[in-house]
């Protein structure tokens, strides 16, 4: 009674009304149906509906999924294989490879909170542009590990290739960088695995906004990247799905009546072979970063402090 009579004056006192607070219910109760995920949302609402078309979602990580039809196709190159929707009860399920990088716009915040590099998450594009390479320099940001294809907990971020005229300006753009090698890690493995290869990537979620990181990311795959003017894929994907619903038909899915959505294409800059040199000194930086984490020479009380910073990481990571 005494925290109803103090949640009733606070309630008072911010002018809330009581009659919005939600009802207590059961905790076993069928409260509504889920039509997607988070990442099969973006799926749809980049339109991604048919066989070969993929998306990569930028935020804090990297979620890349591409459409494998209507039969589930499993990874020999470290990838996931996952439901990607069912868009109706009489339609086919569909079914997608997804493959994760655990640090993507991690690294730029790594560059502003840790390092002090930059004030805001934006200036680390107009650092970049201002040299527009790395002069050499190659960062592996896996702070707690890597994720696809390789899946190696024991990998710790490398920065390489430094030299006495590396600066703060290369660093930032070695940084946008590893967020586009770490997407053609997967990519690579979606075409080897799916032997559909991508024609074109569609790319949303915050970091889009960075035009030299989709550009670079164009560059280092040699393919066009897509970016749509809509950057709510992923509550455009669930709206698209419930709006084609049995019962609402708000729309159609069919090819023919797709909605069109307006994008902007970042076509790749340079030619193949510098990419894939650029990308071969990436893989062997990505080697350097492996196994740094080992027991095998700690003394016994090393050890312990070892296994408590890792269990710190994880947690504050």
């Amino acid at each position: 009674h005494l925290f109803s009579l103090h949640l009733c004056c606070i309630f008072r006192y911010f002018d809330i009304p009581m009659e919005i607070l939600p009802d207590v219910r059961s905790s076993s109760e069928v409260y509504g149906w889920m039509c997607l995920g988070d990442q099969s949302a973006a799926l749809v609402g980049q339109m991604c509906f048919e066989e070969g078309q993929a998306k990569n979602t930028y935020g804090t990580g990297c979620f890349l999924l591409q459409n494998t039809g209507c039969k589930p196709v499993m990874s020999n190159h470290g990838l996931l294989t996952t439901v990607a929707y069912k868009l109706g009860r009489h339609m086919p399920c569909c079914y997608a490879l997804e493959g994760s990088v655990a640090i993507a716009g991690a690294v730029v915040q790594w560059l502003k909170n840790n390092m002090g590099m930059v004030q805001t998450s934006s200036e680390i594009e107009k650092l970049a542009a201002e040299v527009g390479t790395s002069h050499g320099c190659y960062f592996v940001p896996a702070f707690s590990g890597l994720y696809a294809p390789y899946w190696e907990p024991s990998a710790r971020g490398i920065i390489c290739g430094l030299t006495q005229f590396t600066n703060k300006k290369h660093l930032a753009f070695a940084a946008l960088e590893a967020v586009c090698f770490q997407t053609r890690e997967i990519l690579d493995a979606m075409n080897q695995d799916s032997g559909v290869p991508l024609t074109q990537l569609r790319v949303d979620g915050g970091m889009t906004a960075n035009r030299l990181l989709m550009q670079l990311q164009a560059d280092i795959l040699c393919i066009p990247v897509v970016r749509p003017t809509m950057s709510e894929t992923t509550a455009l994907g669930a709206a698209v799905a419930a709006g084609a619903a049995e019962g609402v038909d708000v729309w159609s899915l069919s090819p023919g009546h797709l909605p069109l959505i307006k994008s902007e294409t970042f076509q790749p800059q340079i030619n193949p072979e510098e990419s894939d040199f650029r990308f071969s000194r990436w893989k062997k930086a990505v080697q350097k970063a492996m196994n740094w984490e080992t027991m095998e020479t700690c003394s016994t009380s090393e050890g312990m402090e070892l296994q408590l910073s890792l269990v710190h990481s994880e947690f504050t990571d």
